[in-house]
């Protein structure tokens, strides 16, 4: 091969390289802002909640409750859940043309698969109304024998949520193959909106009964939201149950049930947390709930907007062996998400409690609950950087349809959890339940990081040096920003007004200082990000 020829092969894959790139920010820039428009509404719903029912025993029942149809609709069903995640890596393999008509086998695949899904998620939503009794005596184990009825009451008005679960995930799974992004993100705005309509419209709610079924009518709506878009991409719904000697349908469950158990398995972290949480002060759990809420807004916006995207590119890269783009695409996401949750860390150990109050505290939301929710969310905001290396790397796992893996990391860390709990919680009561949480989400990825060189060797070098670079100046801009909170307080009053005016500067300082540290230490996203940025406004300009 000439040189001439080697060049312009180089040029070539230079080129893909930056078109790829391009369009991965461009999907993660349209669900970013439409997974934020969620999280706002999904802010607003649960300050709707906490107005009319606070941080207390009818609060704690629905949380309780709730914990067993998030297992269908949000663990299971949801963005990145194993219905998802098998859907993507099986199918995009299948479907090489986005733009033809969809293969006779893909669509009786997608049958089969809706079917069988549908009456397994029928049968467990009977059992659970059925025992539901039995379910809430066996989670809340401490509780009064009022709040296991309160909180068995809404689990039976929530079990239709766990029949479309399953149903859900596999429509966001087909959209995300075909590069529709935007459906799958809007879809639980709908349960949020339900809930903020339905309980704003009674008022008067004091079992919390409106706000279980109001639940259930959110989860029915994301159910029919995907109908008209799958029949316009050409699934035509055809039942059947062509199960047995069906190499395809076999492919789908051995990724789907070390999955299904992995995410069960990170469940029963939860119920963990319930039995040590039923121990403490009323509230308790609707506090942990709380505080999990307002973590997931930026982890959930950062984690999704990028892994959505890269999910589907990592199992092309699998299928093709391209095992350099698949580290190159690693390391640039992982870097990225890195990059700003330093910065979400440092104001969320700041702020919380500003925050807190300002979003929460009215109604029967009162002072002792927003202690309670910013002790959780403080010693839970630690494992936001473990967070999104454990999910990224989780993602090469799946591309590789190994989800027993993940599996295995994530069951033998029930017996961590538990004993965590029990030398955290005797001694920093709520707080040591999620800090239990953060030191386990560490271990989990340390594991898998560890376990994926089985498949393929990383290179973490670069995202090491790049993440110490990240940490040194994260402490640096702390300090600067706690010096500013300081004097703030020292010279204005805590009105509503002033905090919120108080929120917004130290974020825009955090967020220059970081950056100005970042440039300094030449950290390479803060030159990417401002050239992008840059280039918008430069491009707005002259229009």
């Amino acid at each position: 091969m000439t040189e001439e020829n080697i060049n312009s092969k180089e040029i070539s894959v230079s080129t893909q390289h930056a078109a790829k790139t391009q369009s991965l920010l461009k999907a993660a820039w349209i669900i970013a802002f439409v997974t934020i428009i969620s999280k706002l509404i999904g802010f607003l719903r649960d300050v709707v909640i906490a107005n009319f029912y606070g941080a207390g025993m009818v609060s704690d029942a629905y949380f309780y409750a709730y914990q067993i149809p998030a297992i269908a609709i949000i663990l299971l069903g949801g963005i990145g859940g194993p219905f998802h995640s098998a859907v993507v890596s099986v199918f995009s393999k299948m479907i090489p043309d986005l733009s033809k008509k969809v293969p006779e086998n893909v669509n009786k695949l997608f049958n089969t698969f809706l079917t069988s899904s549908f009456l397994v998620f029928l049968a467990l939503g009977v059992l659970v109304f059925v025992f539901s009794d039995v379910i809430m005596k066996i989670i809340i184990a401490n509780g009064s024998a009022q709040l296991i009825h309160l909180a068995s009451l809404h689990l039976k008005i929530m079990a239709p949520v766990l029949v479309v679960g399953g149903v859900v995930g596999i429509y966001y799974g087909i959209l995300i193959v075909y590069k529709e992004f935007l459906i799958p993100n809007i879809s639980p705005i709908l349960m949020s909106v339900a809930i903020i309509a339905i309980i704003s419209l009674v008022r008067h709610d004091n079992s919390g009964i409106m706000l279980a079924l109001a639940t259930t009518v959110g989860a029915l709506c994301q159910f029919v939201y995907q109908l008209p878009k799958l029949k316009s991409l050409g699934f035509k719904f055809r039942p059947n149950l062509d199960v047995f000697n069906n190499p395809q349908y076999k492919n789908i469950l051995e990724l789907l049930f070390p999955a299904i158990l992995s995410s069960t398995v990170g469940q029963v972290y939860i119920y963990v947390d319930m039995f040590f949480a039923s121990q403490l002060q009323e509230g308790a759990w609707s506090a942990i709930g709380y505080a999990n809420r307002l973590f997931q807004f930026p982890v959930g916006v950062l984690v999704t907007a990028f892994l959505v995207p890269l999910f589907p590119i990592f199992s092309k890269l699998v299928g093709e062996k391209d095992y350099d783009n698949i580290r190159y695409y690693f390391n640039k996401g992982v870097g990225l998400l890195n990059f700003v949750a330093f910065p979400i860390l440092v104001l969320i150990i700041l702020l919380s409690t500003n925050a807190i109050q300002l979003i929460f505290q009215r109604g029967a939301f009162n002072e002792v609950a927003t202690m309670m929710v910013s002790e959780a969310l403080c010693y839970l905001s630690v494992s936001i950087i473990f967070y999104v290396f454990r999910d990224s790397i989780t993602r090469v796992f799946y591309a590789f349809n190994d989800s027993k893996t993940p599996f295995l990391v994530a069951l033998s860390s029930i017996v961590i959890k538990f004993i965590l709990n029990m030398l955290f919680v005797k001694q920093l009561g709520i707080g040591g339940i999620t800090l239990s949480t953060s030191f386990v989400t560490l271990i989990n990825g340390f594991w898998l990081g560890l376990l994926i060189k089985k498949k393929m060797h990383m290179d973490y070098g670069i995202y090491f040096k790049n993440l110490l670079k990240m940490a040194v100046i994260s402490v640096a801009a702390y300090f600067v920003c706690l010096g500013a909170y300081n004097l703030w307080d020292k010279y204005f009053e805590p009105t509503q007004l002033l905090l919120c005016i108080k929120i917004i500067l130290i974020t825009i300082l955090c967020a220059v200082v970081y950056s100005i540290f970042a440039a300094i230490v030449k950290i390479p996203y803060v030159f990417e990000l401002y050239g992008r940025v840059k280039g918008k406004l430069n491009r707005t300009i002259n229009r």
